[in-house]
């Protein structure tokens, strides 16, 4: 017989559980890299970074690198072997051409301001395009825009353009050395050709580099004819330039087509930022919107508690 006493405590037991001893129960071990507080580890954090990384603007970056050093290295040492090959083959007398020498030392000291100037200014379009990628806004809290930052992108997608004409001018200007050295190249193929056929002397076929205008007139000899041409192309100085100014022209080339690529990435980034401020705008309107229902709801309910 179950006694009233025994009931209530029963139905005390019952009523709250919370009394009864607790049951600790095994937790299983949890799988992966995350750690049982919810941090993330590190496989997870390296795939949220390698998601905010600008592969658009890394590639235009590795490509504007990579072409300016081609046409800066190769352009310098090639204008240094033409110097040397034309004070020993087409002018004999330093006063010829020693404005030809100021003005390729000049280009070698442009050159390197071309470098310094573009190591800089990619680092900067790099910078920028971190910036405005969707990841920034995911790891530093909200996204904020302001007029300023909208127009230093507006300056960046401009300056952009005036280089990209700039480096076309500079493409086409790195291809008269190479058109220049494939002709003397070219001839140099005709006489080893030509001698094997005794009725075409090859002492007729000459190369005569007054006629480019880079030396007067007056230079001496000025030109190369024969063997003594065939013996030019033959030199290391000869060889290395024309390899290194093809390889320079290559070079403009790329970067050329990296900086159309950042015109591209800039142009939409400003887009972006455009969207993003009307957006932001948008949502403060609508922030203070609510603010002012909720303020009118509480004032509502304090009236209405002061009538009750």
């Amino acid at each position: 017989v179950i006694t009233r006493p025994e009931m209530e405590i029963g139905r005390y037991h019952w009523m709250y559980r919370s009394s009864r001893p607790h049951q600790y129960h095994h937790v299983p071990a949890l799988r992966g890299n995350i750690s049982p507080l919810g941090i993330q580890g590190c496989f997870e954090c390296c795939i949220k970074c390698l998601g905010g990384v600008p592969y658009a603007s890394l590639v235009a970056t590795i490509l504007c690198f990579s072409g300016v050093a081609l046409f800066c290295g190769c352009g310098h040492v090639a204008l240094t072997g033409t110097v040397s090959i034309l004070e020993q083959h087409f002018s004999t007398t330093v006063s010829d051409h020693a404005l030809l020498s100021e003005v390729i030392q000049l280009m070698q000291y442009v050159i390197y301001g071309i470098a310094s100037f573009f190591f800089l200014y990619g680092i900067i379009l790099l910078a920028e395009g971190f910036y405005t990628t969707s990841a920034v806004k995911e790891l530093h809290g909200e996204f904020k825009t302001t007029a300023c930052g909208r127009c230093i992108s507006g300056m960046f997608v401009f300056l952009t353009y005036v280089l990209g004409v700039a480096w076309l001018g500079v493409f086409g200007f790195s291809a008269v050395p190479v058109f220049m050295f494939y002709n003397i190249w070219s001839t140099c193929e005709v006489i080893k050709s030509l001698q094997t056929n005794v009725t075409v002397p090859g002492d007729q076929i000459c190369v005569d580099i007054r006629q480019y205008g880079i030396i007067p007139w007056t230079a001496v000899p000025g030109k190369a004819c024969g063997p003594i041409l065939e013996n030019i192309c033959n030199t290391n100085e000869f060889y290395m330039s024309y390899h290194l100014f093809i390889v320079a022209c290559a070079g403009a080339g790329a970067t050329v087509i990296a900086l159309i690529h950042f015109l591209m990435i800039l142009s939409s980034n400003w887009a972006y930022l455009k969207d993003a401020s009307k957006m932001q705008a948008y949502q403060d309107i609508k922030a203070k919107e609510e603010q002012e229902l909720q303020d009118i709801q509480s004032r509502s309910k304090e009236q209405l508690n002061s009538y009750t």
